[in-house]
């Protein structure tokens, strides 16, 4: 009788937890890099002890081998609201109900996903497939449109296959859409009825070419012709950027982990330097993302900044962000963010750096640093710490994050050292 294989649940940064593994599966949760930490138990023969770190959804690393689960520790809701959000921050910002992603009542990672993409997709292809369309001319092992005879009897002397065929295909945006519904249907964990509403939605997009697995998607531009398929579009590239990440130990071959993947990290710093810069436009400001600097006059030491602030005109610094997905230690401080803010500031010649969490004790507190010389107000540099709470309704913390903006726009040029 076959040995059923075990589902491993974990929570972001929660406790490791003994799971009976063999060998060949441990090593491959081990060497594929998604989990904090995956290490025989020294306790108990054939178990080991995993831990998970900021990386939220569920995969197999093995073929046959246990789906790990991974739960985040906001609420589902709240994660697709922040990657809604850094998808498509004009039309969440502009109307907080068509900016959300619609994730059903599941509370999991994985199914809602597939739920939201699902219904991004029906509402993109409820007046029609989009009908652009390019011909290609290609060798092929089956039959599809219409048959080159000119070209197979020049090539293959009239012999089949291959067959030289010519026919239309649908525009990238169908295409996108088409290898998005195919890779939730190969997750795990995707629910019966929606798996049924995937192929339906596959067999509509029947006609656009499949992508295959590992090149580049292709590019689309958005336009008035596309505008109802951008929301899915942006979803579906998501889907596909974290699905099956290919992770390579060193010395060995490429691992293919085959799931869905969110890594908290990244989307908090992503949607934080979004909602700033859309915030921070308001006040007539620019905001650049990962900003190239450098620490030493040789240029030696690069950095960069998550998000600097800059006047409307983008030639002068006003102030420096860096967003982080951490809670705070606790004695409530986190010093090499502190240092790493103090070199930002100091690079950019400024009065202050602000860095921004997830979870914290306090909604806003400052250090001011010794030794740092005294600008005009009389005081050394200053660096902030805000804390966005995520368990929060959506609304409070955009709040929380329009003030944080309120202060950035505070901090003048003439602040500068």
């Amino acid at each position: 009788m076959p040995v059923s294989v075990p589902e491993v649940a974990l929570r972001e940064y929660g406790p490791a937890v003994s799971v009976p593994l063999g060998a060949e599966a441990g090593r491959a949760l081990a060497a594929s890099g998604i989990l904090e930490s995956a290490t025989p138990d020294p306790g108990r023969d054939g178990h080991w002890l995993l831990r998970a770190g900021s990386r939220v959804g569920a995969v197999r690393s093995t073929p046959g081998g246990p789906v790990v689960r991974i739960t985040p520790k906001a609420p589902v809701s709240r994660l697709f609201f922040l990657l809604g959000f850094s998808l498509d921050p004009a039309r969440a910002w502009r109307d907080s109900r068509e900016g959300t992603v619609d994730t059903g009542a599941y509370d999991d990672v994985v199914p809602a996903l597939a739920h939201a993409v699902e219904r991004q997709i029906d509402a993109a292809l409820r007046r029609g497939v989009l009908q652009g369309y390019r011909e290609v001319e290609e060798s092929a092992l089956v039959v599809r449109g219409r048959m080159r005879e000119a070209e197979q009897i020049r090539r293959h002397f009239g012999r089949t296959p291959p067959v030289e065929i010519a026919y239309d295909a649908y525009t990238a945006e169908n295409r996108i859409l088409r290898a998005a519904a195919e890779r939730l249907l190969r997750l795990p964990g995707v629910p019966g009825p929606i798996r049924r509403r995937l192929a339906h939605q596959r067999v509509r997009l029947a006609d656009a070419l499949p992508l295959v697995r590992g090149q580049e998607l292709p590019r689309w531009q958005p336009s008035r012709l596309n505008s109802r398929y951008q929301p899915a579009l942006r979803l579906a590239e998501a889907v596909l950027r974290g699905s099956s990440p290919e992770h390579r130990p060193a010395g060995s071959e490429p691992l293919a982990v085959d799931g869905f993947l969110l890594d908290m990290n990244k989307l908090f710093e992503d949607f934080v330097t979004v909602a700033l810069r859309e915030a921070l436009r308001e006040h007539g400001l620019t905001a650049r993302l990962q900003d190239p600097h450098h620490l030493d006059t040789a240029g030696l030491v690069r950095m960069r900044p998550d998000l600097v602030v800059r006047t409307g005109d983008g030639r002068t610094p006003i102030a420096v962000v860096d967003a982080k997905y951490k809670v705070e230690k606790a004695d409530g401080l986190l010093n090499a963010d502190l240092y790493q803010a103090l070199a930002y500031a100091t690079v950019l010649g400024l009065r202050e750096a602000h860095l921004v969490y997830a979870a914290g004790r306090r909604p806003e507190r400052f250090h001011e640093v010794r030794g740092t010389a005294a600008g005009p107000e009389g005081r050394g540099v200053r660096l902030y710490q805000h804390s966005l709470d995520l368990s929060r309704e959506p609304d409070r913390f955009m709040s929380a994050l329009r003030d944080i903006a309120g202060r950035l726009a505070d901090a003048t040029p003439h602040s500068r050292l």
